[in-house]
């Protein structure tokens, strides 16, 4: 009683076997990218086949040629089956023959990828062979199942690795100043925002804000060029990292940085901002000056949770103590 569903449920199984191949054929030209005749003829082997496929098996319903029943409700094999399976594995076959063709003509990963799809094609080639001696085996759903999954383990996991690497490196540099290096402004502005949270949850001791102006860039610009300004920007940008070495410093304009304290700079602050002012050279607004020269204003301010009320609280006052020591810097370099 059960013959007409196995009938029906026969005829499934061989329109996905030939759905395969088509989108085989289709997912393979796009791999490749290439739109020259060899990809042209797989996409119409692929749509001939299914084509193929579904009009043997349309005829099949009047009179067998694919498969049938015997009288003791026996599935029998026919001769439009070989075929139409062999015409399955000549696709397949050469669909390796030109993606292993095109390895050789890649490097790195591509040519990893290209003779994975190709060994793929391979896999469902042999699988096909062995339906066709087998026809009562799950064999050609088995070669479907391997290939896909080499395909996804080389390939696919390959590039969302690939991806997720890219993916993080361009958030790097949208957090980094292209000129210097440090942490750029929107990285300021969001470290801001985790400190505000930090504070109020009280889960650190305390942070305190270093806030730099450099002193004659406008001089060297107008000077000595561009060039020599950002040879500068960098060689201040360089000294303040070497004292601040544990606080993350950020460029937040032209000529100014931020570093923010916590831990081992903060308790140290004090000396930091000593061992600075010991290592940069005197302000100057005249030429010439020497080649290693580097004059900073710095201010320092520290959160006070008593009487703070947010962070614009402490940039306030650092701002203030580096306007205070920008003016005190003001001095002709001693004779």
């Amino acid at each position: 009683r059960w013959v007409a569903a196995t009938y029906i449920d026969t005829i499934l199984v061989f329109s996905s076997m030939v759905l395969s191949v088509l989108f085989w054929t289709q997912a393979v030209v796009v791999f490749i990218g290439n739109k020259g005749k060899p990809t042209k003829l797989f996409v119409f082997g692929g749509w001939f086949i299914f084509g193929f496929e579904m009009a043997i098996l349309t005829v099949n319903l009047f009179v067998p040629i694919v498969f049938t029943f015997t009288a003791e409700k026996e599935y029998v094999a026919l001769p439009a089956r070989y075929i139409a399976l062999l015409m399955q594995m000549i696709m397949f076959l050469g669909t390796a023959i030109h993606v292993f063709a095109e390895s050789a003509k890649s490097e790195g990963i591509n040519k990893a990828h290209y003779r994975t799809v190709g060994c793929s094609a391979i896999i469902m080639a042999v699988f096909i062979a062995l339906q066709t001696l087998f026809p009562f085996m799950p064999l050609y759903a088995l070669g479907c199942l391997f290939a896909t999954c080499a395909i996804h383990s080389f390939i696919y996991r390959e590039k969302d690795i690939v991806h997720r690497r890219e993916m993080e490196n361009a958030s790097k540099k949208a957090y980094r100043d292209g000129l210097t290096g440090v942490k750029n402004k929107l990285a300021y502005l969001e470290s801001l925002t985790e400190l505000e949270k930090q504070a109020k949850d009280h889960s650190f001791e305390g942070y305190g804000l270093v806030v730099f102006d450099l002193n004659g860039l406008k001089v060297i610009n107008d000077t000595m060029g561009h060039e020599a300004g950002d040879e500068y920007l960098v060689r201040a940008c360089r000294l303040i990292c070497d004292v601040f070495k544990h606080s993350p410093v950020y460029r937040i304009g032209g000529d100014e940085f931020v570093a923010v304290m916590t831990g081992e700079d903060y308790k140290k602050r004090d000396k930091n901002v000593k061992a600075l002012n010991k290592k940069m050279s005197k302000y100057s607004d005249t030429l010439p000056l020497p080649e290693d020269y580097v004059s900073i204003a710095c201010g320092v301010a520290v959160f006070d949770a008593e009487n703070d009320v947010s962070v614009a609280d402490v940039i306030k006052r650092a701002d203030e103590e580096m306007y205070k020591d920008k003016a005190a810097k003001k001095t002709k370099p001693e004779e």
